[in-house]
């Protein structure tokens, strides 16, 4: 069950965009997760801590809710790590209550040694910190806020009114890059139709989900099973369904790279300040896919595709940027889209296994601009066409990723398997070396593998300091299809 139920999720896949969300080729092909992460190279100015960049890593459990904070403008204002905790949050009004720990029992830090624990004591902040916080109350999504005022004391700590920032206030001149998993069992789920399953493995021997269920470590799978509108006039033996599943192992993708200082690059804050901006910056979210669907009788399709959404996804992994907590907000839904004529008597199943990564990287001379890519092997594919007609069946998902609860990349990733005859024909094909068709009647078919991707690059991602873009940036309508196999007689 979700744990959050009022927030409206949108879709990676992949995810898991995604989890998914990718620029798409049907060419085979290798990629290592080293690989995903872009290069978005170094800033034009050289600082002194380009060569020691800023550790990216998964946030331990410890660090949930950890809160970084630093002082711009001053002498030793760089981000660090601090005792104060975002106590509440009132996104309305962007009022905080900002405590500190008392000394009283030992809980863990973000580091998993002894901190002081105990009642909340009122804290001590100032007009001019930025904040960043893991998740916290009032903020699911975590919090990044710069204070500009101090309104008083509370009993439970300091309240302040604050205003939005960008991530540039912390990092300044640092670098930091890093790919991290995302733990799949981090993910609330809502399930939209009876019967899906979902089902993950981690390290440790955990597994979650129906017995005897295969999972590889790190992965998320999302199975379904469902019957779909029968065409009109279609006979009894003929009753359509759908079924299949999604299984990614998402991991995000962070880089900034600090030091832009030409007038070009300089964005303005909400407040009014300036600040210089990074030289790069990259988020996105990449991983191992692997789907595989069915299609059985004669669907009620139309020209139209009809999309059936199953379930959605989200997940908030905090990733460790040095001592700062940066929350990446992943929402996924999971969907089956069918379209035809609603004619044609099916049994096709489509296989398929690759990689993806979806973002979206800035540099200083191009700008905000999409990164999508993906390699998927088309497995042996059995299909079934009787009588003339046309169907086409994808089983998808639509994702977004963003940070702190902007959305800064949407992307559909569709893969689909297509078919079509002409004439009077009965057509049972398996796919693969030396296979041969069996085809009784008279006319012509083919069947088709596929994908699809579009989406778009979202204002929000000058939340890194970036010059705000203007307008949202389509990811394009990339399409690829390829033939799986025809026949004629």
């Amino acid at each position: 069950m979700r744990k959050r139920p009022s927030r409206a999720l949108v879709p990676a896949l992949a995810a898991s965009a995604l989890f998914l969300a990718a620029g798409c080729s049907a060419d085979p092909g290798q990629s290592s997760a080293a690989a995903r992460t872009p290069d978005v190279g170094t800033s034009a100015t050289t600082t002194a801590n380009s060569d020691q960049p800023l550790a990216v890593a998964a946030a331990p459990a410890a660090a949930a809710t950890s809160t970084a904070v630093a002082r711009p403008g001053t002498a030793g204002g760089k981000a660090r790590k601090t005792s104060l905790k975002v106590k509440s949050y009132d996104s309305h009004t962007r009022r905080a209550v900002i405590s500190t720990v008392a000394k009283g029992t030992a809980s863990p830090s973000p580091t998993g040694t002894p901190t002081p624990a105990g009642t909340a004591t009122p804290g001590r902040t100032a007009v001019g910190d930025v904040i960043a916080s893991a998740p916290a109350p009032g903020a699911p999504d975590g919090l990044l806020a710069k204070v500009t005022k101090v309104i008083g004391e509370t009993a439970d700590g300091t309240e302040v009114q604050t205003a939005p920032t960008t991530l540039d206030t912390l990092l300044g001149d640092d670098d930091a890059k890093g790919t991290v998993p995302v733990d799949p069992a981090s993910f609330d789920v809502e399930r939209l139709l009876p019967d899906v399953k979902v089902s993950w493995a981690k390290t440790g021997d955990i597994h979650s989900g129906p017995e005897g269920t295969k999972v590889p470590l790190g992965s998320l799978r999302v199975d379904v099973a469902t019957k779909v509108a029968t065409a009109e006039g279609a006979p009894a033996s003929a009753d359509a369904s759908v079924s299949g599943f999604v299984q990614v192992k998402p991991e995000v993708d962070f880089s900034y790279g600090g030091g832009a200082s030409t007038a070009s690059t300089a964005s303005t804050a909400s407040d009014g300040s300036t600040a210089s901006g990074p030289g790069a910056a990259y988020l996105g979210v990449s991983g191992d896919w692997t789907s595989q669907w069915a299609l059985k009788g004669r669907a009620g399709a139309t020209a139209k595709p009809v999309r059936l959404p199953f379930a959605k996804l989200h997940a908030d992994p905090v990733l460790q940027v040095g001592p700062i907590p940066v929350v990446v907000n992943l929402d996924l839904t999971c969907y089956f889209e069918i379209s035809g004529d609603g004619r044609v008597t099916v049994d096709v199943e489509q296989n398929l296994k690759g990689d993806f990564k979806a973002g979206g990287t800035f540099g200083t001379a191009a700008g905000w601009t999409p990164v999508n890519e993906s390699h998927m092997d088309s497995s042996p594919v059995r299909t079934s066409v009787t009588t003339a007609g046309s169907v086409k069946a994808a089983l998808g998902a639509q994702a977004t990723v963003g940070l702190y609860g902007a959305v800064g990349v949407t992307a559909d990733l569709a893969p689909y398997l297509r078919g079509e005859a002409a004439g009077t024909v009965t057509a049972t094909t398996p796919v693969g070396s030396g296979a041969k068709s069996d085809v009784a009647a008279s006319g012509s078919w083919a069947l088709y593998g596929g994908l699809d991707l579009s989406g778009t690059l979202q204002i929000q991602l000058a939340i890194f300091g970036t010059p705000v873009i203007q307008h949202a940036i389509p990811l394009g309508t990339l399409h690829r299809e390829w033939k799986l196999a025809d026949g004629k007689m």
